[in-house]
């Protein structure tokens, strides 16, 4: 029993003993981890931040648009240019940093045998990823452009009205091509690219000429007339009618008038005061619904007519009525 005892004294005096030293070892335990954490965190943070600066760095030099970008440029992959060629052009005109940095995402697109021929259309500052982009996957982002061209329009005014459009049109040129064509290019609503030029412009206006008048090929073929001529008459028409309903009416009057051999007298054309018959040529470029009143005169028993201050049309039998509707509606 005294044995017993002893061996709980003595149990009592060493068991905090004991319980210190090994709190004390673990707490040197974990300081020791503490620091190497510590260490290693240090170094962590040390990469990242030397990683962060690595990409900014790359891609302000490389990936980021240049600061001289061209913004609102067109830039043009011609057919069969390879991938070299075209990232050179782009690095010569500022479109981008890197010509390695634009080759390696037109691969990565998958399109390292050939980018796609067509004009692009840069309307702000893009990254070299974005024009990679775009240009391996003919994105040219080019609006088709609205241009109307209203109906008696002469060459020269469908000139100008392209010419402030569009702007790779020649004016000049433009005119010059057209010469002898004043009539046949037809007014209507057309949509073109930005890039789009005088000679595509041509084009497009005499092919929708010739499939208008393929759709009346057979109306005109009853009307025992040429094509010129109905052309040159609908082209008086449309200078001197006010609205759809005047220009069968007009027409009907001026065929009258040639076929008694009067002059035309129309105010859209100085010559036919001068001299009978009708104009050598169009004077402007008819719609198609003077043209077909051209075709389809409305008979009337007048022979003359004038339009008030208010555009309204009044028809007169005799020139001496035609006399009082001058006085009575523009003298006044």
């Amino acid at each position: 029993m005294k044995k017993l005892a002893d061996k709980l004294k003595l149990f009592r005096v060493t068991f905090p003993l004991i319980f210190s030293t090994i709190k004390f070892r673990v707490k040197v335990f974990f300081y020791k981890i503490s620091k190497k954490t510590t260490f290693f965190s240090g170094k962590i943070l040390i990469f990242l931040f030397g990683l962060a600066i690595f990409f900014s760095l790359l891609f302000f030099f490389f990936l980021n648009s240049p600061s001289d970008f061209p913004v609102g440029t067109i830039f043009r992959v011609e057919q069969g240019s390879s991938l070299r060629s075209v990232s050179l052009g782009l690095k010569e005109q500022h479109i981008i940093r890197s010509r390695l940095a634009f080759e390696a995402f037109v691969i990565l697109f998958g399109r390292e045998k050939g980018v796609v021929f067509t004009d692009y259309y840069f309307e702000d500052k893009l990254s070299v990823y974005e024009v990679a982009h775009r240009i391996s996957r003919g994105e040219h982002h080019m609006a088709p452009i609205v241009v109307t061209v209203p109906e008696g329009f002469t060459i020269a005014q469908i000139a100008d009205t392209f010419a402030a459009k569009l702007t790779n049109f020649d004016k000049n040129k433009f005119t010059l091509e057209a010469r002898g064509l004043e009539g046949y290019l037809f007014p209507d609503t057309y949509f073109f690219l930005i890039n789009d030029d005088d000679t595509r412009v041509l084009s497009s206006m005499r092919e929708n000429f010739n499939k208008k008048m393929l759709l009346i090929k057979s109306d005109t073929s009853l009307s025992r007339k040429t094509e010129k001529e109905i052309i040159t008459m609908a082209s008086l028409i449309e200078g001197e009618a006010e609205g759809d309903t005047d220009r069968a009416f007009i027409s009907g009057i001026l065929w009258k008038r040639l076929t008694i051999g009067m002059p035309l007298q129309v105010d859209s054309s100085s010559d036919t005061y001068k001299k009978r018959g009708l104009p050598e040529s169009p004077i402007n470029n008819p719609g198609l619904e003077a043209i077909k009143a051209a075709i389809y005169p409305q008979s009337s028993p007048y022979l003359y007519y004038l339009h008030d201050k208010n555009g309204v049309i009044h028809y007169a039998r005799t020139f001496q009525e035609h006399t009082k509707n001058k006085l009575k509606y523009l003298t006044h």
